[in-house]
């Protein structure tokens, strides 16, 4: 699904917002992010608490996040961003796959992550399919988070939600499997507008973000089961930047 402001300004470039509490790290990302005419850094941060009080000041459609940082980490500004500002969607930058760290960050409603020594190519395709919704979870990481997620459906299980039709859980398995649109619609037979489209009543129904929590949504709540089949990912994680 894309942000709020995208989906209001299609031409206008994705207002970005780093937050990093290492100068010479936001410098870097800034240098690799800049000069593309689809993106624009509106902002940066040096902690957690700083960043919560930019998102609401500058909208931005997608904030570049810090694991670990001093005072607030990443997870807990995430979680409040996404309270305060949940037009903008959260991507993680970890050095290291920390299996505990990224189960709670998309619990509290990061759409994705990226290593830090991600190439530039690998940060852009990131960061470009973070807004435009195409945050396939398609990696063994993500299956083993979305694992662990079915564990806890039972407290979820209560909350009412509009039923999805047939079409829509056919094509919210494929998501949760980690396919793009693009691939959901070569294996249902169906243009890829149609797709995007059905993706976007399932969020909606889900009461989820994006893409990535409407996964996590539908394992909680019970409707769908993670995929057991094993995928080699690749330096960001939801995001194939292969593809």
């Amino acid at each position: 699904m894309a942000s709020r402001g995208r989906a209001a300004h299609p031409q206008r470039p994705s207002r970005i917002l780093i937050v990093d509490d290492h100068e010479l790290a936001r410098g870097g990302l800034h240098t690799m992010l800049s000069g593309e005419p689809d993106l624009e850094i509106v902002g940066e941060a040096e902690n957690g608490e700083r960043a919560i009080k930019l998102c609401e000041l500058l909208t931005p459609d997608l904030v570049l996040m810090d694991v670990r940082m001093p005072g607030m980490d990443g997870i807990a500004a995430t979680a409040a961003i996404k309270q305060s500002s949940p037009g903008a969607s959260v991507l993680m930058m970890t050095l290291y796959l920390d299996h505990d760290y990224l189960f709670q960050a998309i619990k509290a409603g990061a759409a994705g992550y990226v290593l830090k020594d991600a190439t530039r190519r690998e940060l852009l395709t990131a960061v470009r399919r973070v807004l435009e919704g195409e945050t396939a979870l398609d990696s063994a990481l993500a299956m083993k988070l979305l694992s662990r997620l079915s564990q806890e459906k039972e407290e979820h299980e209560a909350q009412a939600i509009d039923p999805l039709t047939p079409r829509e859980l056919e094509v919210l398995q494929l998501v949760v499997e980690g396919q793009t649109n693009h691939e959901i619609a070569s294996a249902l037979g169906i243009g890829t507008g149609t797709v995007k489209s059905h993706v976007e009543h399932i969020i909606a129904k889900l009461g989820a973000a994006d893409r990535t929590q409407a996964a996590v949504r539908a394992v909680q709540l019970g409707l769908l089961h993670p995929a057991n089949r094993m995928v080699n990912h690749g330096r960001s994680g939801w995001v194939n930047p292969t593809i």
